[in-house]
């Protein structure tokens, strides 16, 4: 893992949601919360970005999200996305590489029950710090790299989890997380170790794909890394379309790439893979999709 992009890592994790201050406090009276933890559960996302401008464009053309500017601890510019009601994300600029290798990506933040824990078990699976344990406005955050690359979040929030409710799957929302990993057996077991996951596999065209769920609820997948000489293992989000040809014909107006096109021979055309203009992946899935594979 670039060193570099451990220090980006960090610097989001500085500049978040949990750190973050408005001018007036963020309206969360469309948004419910659970009392207690929903343990595995992708509670927030993260853009890094080194265009958060042409970013904020893209994504308000694709979704039609509305932003409020925000400042990190440092002073530092963050935005925060709205889904008409609902806080639904997170961007924050970080400097280009000299190198020429880019940052951009979004990053996934999942509930534990113990963020000091649970990045102590990350590093003794295998794992590394990407981002020390802190303590931030809405509780405490870190970021670690799994055993296989891949980045992720860990959250404990001390105002509640968005709920499910709050979360339902709606065109412009995340609806669901996948892990593209190398190896997804020791994936599957670090994960349930991390953050007290139970796993199942279900068939797939061409392999098998894995669940992780938590007390009945799905709450993300891994699936097999195709082609691990040019990817590293990595957390992708899917965002809910109503059409996923016509939403991928619009991230490509706005300068954004198809990787995969909508096909039926892609989880029976109801996906696309795209990136945005500064190169962060993501899928296009559409919405009434409920996290089973076909």
């Amino acid at each position: 893992m670039n060193r570099k992009f451990l220090v980006a890592i960090f610097a989001v994790l500085l500049v978040g949601i949990g750190a973050c201050t408005t001018a007036s406090r963020p309206d969360l009276t469309g948004m419910s919360f659970s009392s207690e933890p929903l343990l595995g559960k992708v509670v927030w996302h993260d853009l890094i970005t080194e265009d958060i401008d042409t970013a904020q464009k893209f994504y308000t053309g694709l979704f039609g999200w509305t932003f409020e500017n925000s400042n990190g601890a440092r002073g530092e510019n963050y935005l925060l996305a709205r889904n008409n009601n609902v806080y639904v994300a997170g961007m924050v600029e970080v400097d280009a590489a000299q190198d020429g290798n880019k940052y951009s990506r979004w990053l996934p933040y999942i509930s534990v029950a113990d963020v000091d824990m649970a990045a102590s078990s990350a590093v003794a699976a295998g794992g590394k710090i990407a981002g020390e344990a802190q303590n931030v406005n809405i509780g405490r955050v870190a970021a670690i790299v799994d055993p296989q690359g891949a980045v992720i979040g860990l959250v404990r929030s001390n105002i509640g989890d968005p709920d499910d409710t709050t979360t339902a799957a709606e065109p412009g929302r995340a609806v669901w997380n996948e892990l593209l990993a190398n190896d997804p057996a020791s994936a599957a077991v670090f994960y349930s170790s991390l953050a007290g996951y139970d796993t199942h596999t279900i068939p797939r065209r061409g392999g098998e794909y894995t669940v992780l769920s938590n007390n009945g609820t799905q709450r993300s997948g891994i699936f097999k890394n195709p082609a691990e000489e040019d990817y590293t293992p990595i957390w992708i989000t899917a965002f809910g379309v109503v059409d996923p040809v016509a939403a991928a014909a619009k991230a490509e107006s706005l300068g954004g790439s198809i990787i995969l096109p909508v096909s039926p021979q892609f989880r029976d055309g109801t996906t696309a893979l795209i990136t945005d203009p500064s190169g962060a992946i993501l899928v296009l899935q559409q919405w009434s999709w409920n996290g089973e594979e076909s």
